[in-house]
């Protein structure tokens, strides 16, 4: 059985699974279909279409869904698509996607989404992600697993923030942050790798020191991007870890923080 608290309005389109739970004063819409074992607190908007996984928590004063405030949007059919396991904490802004990008904005696996951050339009954040409070992501923003952006970080639009990378407090990124580095500053500057984390993570001693000299040849000793990319290109054979720091700099179209 449904458990919606009789103060909530839901609309009568909308999907939800047997047991998800509805607190009072919460507005589910059309087109919005919810997974297994979430809930959804009091005060909650959400907007379709969107689609939410199983076993999600949604805190009060959340808005899920909505219409972006882009001016090129007008009203055409995009949607949200957040998957399993999120916590997406009180005040959170989710937008849904345009037609000038993917048409829809993507929210992966197991993230915590802390109070008052928002994610902008067609925005992609994959596993296991943290944005601390007040972290704002304008459209387009692409963010790596295990990616941890700390409190009042703001990313410029089409930026990409890659996987186990990590923002200090009221970083601004105006340019793709390659996987692993650790950013700090307005502007954005890269001051060494999230090492603490990969130590978390069960990163091998020799990955993490593979890494370390890999961090030194892009920000250490003066070279072009291409002349450390090739630099780059045996250990990168050697190690997988190496692989993804090099291709996400490969992969880059807005320049890395330097």
């Amino acid at each position: 059985m449904t458990l919606i608290d009789p103060r909530a309005i839901v609309d009568p389109t909308a999907r939800l699974a047997d047991d998800v739970q509805v607190g009072p004063w919460s507005i589910i819409g059309p087109n919005v279909e919810i997974g297994e074992g979430t809930v959804i607190a009091s005060h909650v908007v959400i907007k379709g279409p969107t689609v939410i996984g199983r076993h999600n928590r949604i805190f009060q004063f959340s808005s899920v869904g909505e219409d972006t405030p882009d001016l090129k949007y007008k009203g055409e059919p995009t949607r949200l698509v957040i998957g399993d396991h999120n916590v997406i904490r009180e005040g959170v802004t989710i937008h849904r996607g345009t037609v000038q990008d993917r048409s829809e904005t993507t929210l992966g696996d197991h993230n915590l989404i802390m109070a008052y951050a928002h994610i902008g339009h067609d925005s992609v954040i994959g596993n296991h992600c943290i944005l601390v409070n007040n972290t704002a992501l304008a459209g387009h923003v692409h963010v790596g697993d295990w990616a941890i952006l700390s409190g009042y970080t703001l990313v410029h639009q089409f930026c990409h923030i890659g996987a186990h990378s990590f923002s200090g407090m009221g970083t601004a990124i105006g340019k793709d942050v390659p996987a692993f580095v650790t950013v700090f500053g307005n502007p954005a500057e890269a001051r060494s790798m999230n090492f603490e984390g990969m130590r978390r993570r069960g990163f091998s001693d020799e990955a993490i020191h593979a890494l370390r000299c890999a961090y030194k040849v892009v920000y250490r000793k003066g070279l072009t991007v291409e002349a450390a990319l090739a630099e780059l290109a045996e250990d990168a054979q050697t190690f997988a870890e190496v692989a993804m720091f090099r291709d996400s700099i490969q992969a880059s179209t807005r320049g890395i923080t330097r």
